[in-house]
């Protein structure tokens, strides 16, 4: 099992977050190598829900259209009170889409990791050791070297220069990195249980998602693509959660939903939800990713798209020090953007899970007072909006204009031209999603054409021309609500910076690639 070629990566961990990570790597062209203990992927769901950023991610993959064909949009939500009336309500987001996908969208996840590793197993670089586990790495100046062992117990080395562990909530890499977990203060056992109905409990069950807040057992219920469907079960003080994870204790906590001969379990399984961040996410050549760097309750069914976040927002940065376009010192904002986004990002997810988990009769019907009283007396739909935070520090430009550090839209562009270059908008034309025709890499997406000649180094985009005119306008409204001539755009699809002007563009360009190149991230 000896391998003496030096990777550009070793991934350990081969769940969504270790196989986007290779695929990320591979497609740069970086050459890596891929481990996980298991052999197979695990064929029952645990996570349960995506959203249009985390689609982006698969769109830069090459595997959107696939991943869609094993997902749904999530069905609105009602969030039920005290005493059965219902206090909050979310409505599906309408279109246009910000980023050129369903906002919000539930999947089967064995299904769509086989989509993803069959895609990945397309491309060159790519080594991967399944069945293999790793025993102990050292860190030496260049490189990091891998002890490993396989299934039959023989034992190996491999050496790359730089190492991610997406190996989990128990993960072996943070362990031997020697990082430790720092407590968000969430701490509540709850029990998941997936179903697959038939007919019969399909006609019986809610066609909507519910938040069931009440005090004696909260219990949130989620629709699936097809016959799917998820409930996530407070435990109460005293309960045993292996017990509770029986067949026949499921059965009964399902009574007021499903009988036994309506569906069959998938899947049940007792958890703490916890709310935990890694010290750090970087331990000099070492990189932390997925659970392996936090864990957060599911209540905004966020936990494996922020492992997606981490891969997409370090995988280009890998690929730029690597090929020597970028600093090493640019690696460090990876730790500086993420661990603050996960962080915001979990304390709206608490404040959803405190809301939802209210134990004390007395509180929760204060809750659903104000909750009544905020809403006039009528509970109105609200759209599910985005949830994300912007990113608050790392590779970001110094002014911090509105927008800086949030997506850039990814606006459906039309897909044909005229004879004469110029769009044709007849009706019937194709479309396509901006980034399938204008990449990953570094863009300068501009409200008109430009004065001057534009800035090296980046790609140009701009906006009403024939090669990107706008199906719906989305991005042209957003540069005009920030009353931008321009947005530079990072490979992540993050913005790195606005312009006013052209001249303002050419400035502001100069400092990004200064802090590339510097590794400078003020």
């Amino acid at each position: 099992m000896q391998d003496d070629a030096l990777f550009d990566v070793a991934v350990i961990g081969y769940g969504p977050a270790g196989v986007l990570a290779t695929g990320l790597l591979a497609q740069r062209g970086l050459r890596v190598l891929a481990i996980d203990r298991d052999t197979a992927i695990y064929d029952k769901p645990r996570a349960f829900a995506l959203d249009h950023e985390v689609m982006r991610v698969f769109q830069e993959l090459g595997v959107a259209e696939p991943v869609l064909a094993h997902a749904a949009p999530f069905t609105p939500s009602e969030y039920y009170g005290v005493d059965g009336q219902l206090i909050k309500c979310f409505s599906t987001a309408q279109p246009p889409y910000p980023y050129g996908f369903q906002p919000a969208l539930v999947f089967n996840q064995p299904a769509v990791e086989a989509v993803l590793r069959e895609r990945v197993a397309t491309l060159p670089g790519v080594t991967l050791r399944l069945g293999t586990r790793l025993s102990s790495l050292r860190q030496g100046l260049q490189d990091v070297t891998l002890d490993l062992v396989d299934a039959t117990g023989e034992t190996g080395q491999a050496r790359a220069r730089w190492l991610i562990g997406c190996d989990g909530a128990s993960s072996t890499v943070r362990s031997l990195a020697g990082i430790a977990l720092e407590d968000l203060g969430f701490d509540q056992p709850w029990l998941v249980v997936d179903v697959i109905a038939n007919a019969r409990g399909l006609a019986r069950l809610p066609r909507t998602s519910l938040q069931i807040c009440e005090p004696q057992r909260p219990t949130t219920y989620l629709i699936g693509p097809g016959a799917h469907r998820r409930w996530e079960i407070a435990l109460n003080e005293g309960e045993d959660p292996q017990h509770m994870a029986r067949d026949e204790q499921v059965w009964q906590l399902l009574s007021r939903w499903l009988a036994p001969d309506e569906g069959h379990l998938w899947r049940q399984a007792s958890y703490r939800f916890h709310a935990l961040v890694a010290q750090r996410f970087r331990q000099g050549r070492v990189f932390l990713a997925g659970d392996a760097a936090h864990q957060q309750p599911p209540f905004l069914g966020q936990g494996m798209c922020q492992g997606v976040r981490d891969v997409a927002n370090l995988a280009w940065k890998l690929a730029a020090v690597t090929s020597g376009q970028a600093h090493e010192g640019l690696l460090d904002s990876y730790g500086l953007e993420r661990k603050a986004h996960v962080i915001a990002l979990t304390t709206a997810i608490k404040g959803i899970g405190e809301l939802v988990g209210e134990r004390d009769p007395v509180r929760a019907r204060a809750r659903d007072a104000r909750l009544l009283a905020e809403s006039g007396g009528s509970i109105r739909p609200q759209t599910r909006q985005s949830v994300q935070p912007a990113l608050a520090a790392g590779l970001l430009a110094q002014r911090r204009d509105e927008g800086v550090g949030t997506l850039f839209p990814q606006p459906w562009l039309l897909d044909d031209t005229g004879k004469d270059g110029s769009a044709d908008t007849t009706p019937g034309r194709g479309l396509l999603r901006m980034d399938d025709r204008f990449g990953r890499n570094w863009r300068l997406v501009l409200a008109r054409p430009p004065g001057r000649a534009l800035p090296a180094g980046a790609d140009a985009i701009v906006l009403g021309s024939a090669r990107a005119s706008e199906a719906d306008g989305l991005a042209a409204r957003w540069l005009a609500q920030r009353q931008a001539f321009a947005a530079i755009v990072r490979p992540d699809h993050y913005v790195w910076g606005l312009a006013r002007d052209e001249e303002d563009l050419a400035a502001q360009w100069a400092a990004c690639q200064h802090g590339l190149k510097n590794g400078d991230m003020r």
